[in-house]
């Protein structure tokens, strides 16, 4: 199979790796959530496995408009993922 790299945001990559689930490919990722019309119901259950915690922590990061430093954010999307 043929790859390409491509450049992203750190903005955008932090949102792709925190809907990224165990075993999966950045590749499988972009191949789920880009997948014909989604309905927003189809939706509903994306995100139930992410510990209420971490939802406060993106809350507080975006309300403040801070800058989380790379380890801490690597905290949070392993443990969205796990």
């Amino acid at each position: 199979m043929a790859v390409k790299t491509i450049t992203v945001s750190e903005d955008a990559y932090v949102a792709l790796a925190a809907l990224k689930k165990r075993g999966e490919s950045f590749s499988d990722v972009i191949r789920r959530i880009t997948k014909g019309n989604r309905s927003l119901l189809e939706f509903a259950g994306d995100w139930r496995d992410v510990p209420e915690a971490t939802f406060r922590e993106i809350e507080e990061f975006w309300a403040k408009g801070d800058e989380l430093s790379k380890a801490k954010l690597r905290r949070l999307v392993r443990r969205g993922s796990e």
